[in-house]
């Protein structure tokens, strides 16, 4: 597969003017034997009213969903749905933290387990390869069929608009959609802020440092971070780039261009950084797989101010979180006067992804599966299951919504136009989840300063842009 192109410029004003982040208003978020398998290809089924994508009654379906944050409840819900509408079919559902480990051999191979798979976690499958080797379907014929809940609207016009943008990946096509809209940005208890440290959130670099200061005198780290999975650093940096020195800084990452990681914006975004880990404030630790809902537990519990995370932590984390904690995100500081954009700006993608492999042996299935999950009475259930803001428009317009979803919806409004979304992450994703995560976690000890950890950084996205079987997404 050749070199694919796409102007990120133009998606992103496109899903802006399309109304992407003007969310809903706040009120009062073993596979089967017959299925999956890529053994026995499904029959194409009778299409109709009911049957718009001529899914096979009886053919059995397979669904993997990531055992993570988000639980696999939700996507049971829609299971249930499906042999419902179904019943003549076999329908199974399993969860797993590793999908890559159980699911990419058998899709590579061409014989895959699963027909509909929840494509997430530190062992997801990288996307970019599957697509650039023709292993995902199409969820084009779906996003053009009609809605679940309203014949005359087709799926696609019934979720906010940056979900095909994100899963075309330089093509006319979509090889993998997102269930939620997902918030970024530093996590931190409203009780403790205003009650044990007297404080307001810091809108500027110097405020952050005053806060982590006042903290570590009452015996409390101002951050934390989840030390085997150290990029969650880069989720409160990658606006902060943007904020610093304009989108064109991030949009140089995601093109893989010449020194892109040595911009001074990036510079002075790690220097700031830095100086929280050489003055001591950060809670270092959680070294282990499960580092990252440890390090949840000692924020809960009080031990650090703020963490880098994504929406899913209220859910992640409810089970430790005290009453009246007031989880909230807050959008990252300016670092000066001479910033690009503005404060608010806010790293806000789709989030939760899926993908029904090319060679599934139902994929109409798999197909309808997705169609059912962007429901209303689906959409409603992710919500009410995972606090998530789920992709439908409008899902939970008056409902009442927990702390940290209402204050995510919030900080997306008052982004408006300032939403960053870094594409890299998706398009060369081992370089988030290896290389930059071993360069995050020797800079977050210590052991590796500024100019070291970009200079490696660099390197690594040097070293894709020069391979030849890796396929390039590249700028028009």
């Amino acid at each position: 597969m050749g070199p694919t192109h796409v102007n990120r410029r133009d998606v992103l004003k496109r899903t802006a003017a399309a109304g992407l982040f003007a969310l809903p208003a706040v009120g009062a978020l073993s596979s089967c034997a017959s299925g999956g398998g890529g053994e026995k290809k499904a029959e194409k089924g009778t299409k109709s009213d009911k049957n718009p994508l001529g899914v096979k009654e009886d053919a059995a379906l397979s669904v993997y969903i990531f055992n993570g944050g988000y639980k696999d409840r939700y996507a049971q819900f829609v299971t249930d749905m499906y042999g419902k509408a179904y019943p003549k079919a076999e329908v199974d559902q399993k969860a797993t933290e590793k999908i890559a480990t159980q699911l990419q051999p058998k899709i590579v191979r061409g014989r895959p387990s699963a027909d509909v798979v929840n494509n997430s976690g530190a062992d997801q499958m990288n996307i970019g390869k599957l697509v650039a080797n023709k292993q995902v379907a199409d969820f084009t014929e779906m996003l053009d069929a009609p809605s679940w809940d309203d014949p005359a609207v087709k799926v696609r016009d019934s979720l906010y608009p940056a979900m095909q943008p994100m899963g075309a990946f330089g093509t006319d096509g979509c090889y993998q959609l997102n269930i939620a809209m997902t918030v970024y940005g530093n996590w931190y208890s409203q009780r403790m802020l205003k009650e044990t440290l007297e404080a307001e959130y810091p809108k500027t670099w110097d405020e952050m440092l005053a806060v982590c200061k006042k903290a570590k005198d009452k015996g409390i780290h101002g951050w934390s971070y989840p030390g085997g999975h150290p990029r969650y650093m880069l989720f409160s940096m990658y606006a902060m780039f943007a904020q610093a020195g304009g989108r064109e800084v991030v949009e140089a990452m995601d093109y893989l261009e010449p020194n892109a990681w040595k911009h001074d914006a990036v510079k002075s975004v790690f220097e700031a950084f830095e100086e929280l880990v050489a003055k001591k404030y950060v809670l270092t630790g959680f070294d282990g797989p499960q580092g990252h809902t440890e390090m949840q537990t000692a924020w809960t519990k009080g031990k650090c101010v703020f963490v880098p995370n994504g929406s899913w932590v209220e859910n992640e984390a409810k089970d430790t979180t005290p009453k009246g904690f007031g989880m909230t995100v807050g959008a990252t500081p300016s670092l000066s006067s001479g910033d690009k954009l503005p404060f608010g700006t806010l790293y806000s993608p789709p989030g939760e992804p899926f993908i029904v492999p090319a060679q599934a042996a139902n994929v109409r299935g798999g197909l309808e599966w997705m169609r059912m999950m962007y429901s209303k009475e689906a959409s409603v259930n992710l919500f009410k299951e995972t606090g998530g803001i789920p992709a439908l428009k409008g899902a939970i317009d008056g409902m009442q919504l927990p702390p940290g979803t209402d204050s995510a919806q919030k900080a997306i409004t008052a982004a408006g136009d300032n939403i960053v979304i870094p594409f890299f992450k998706e398009w060369y994703g081992e370089l988030f989840t290896e290389d930059y995560n071993k360069v995050m976690g020797r800079f977050m000890t210590g052991d590796m300063s500024t100019k070291e950890a970009l200079d490696t950084m660099q390197k690594a996205a040097d070293r894709v842009a020069k391979d030849p079987d890796i396929t390039k997404i590249k700028k028009v």
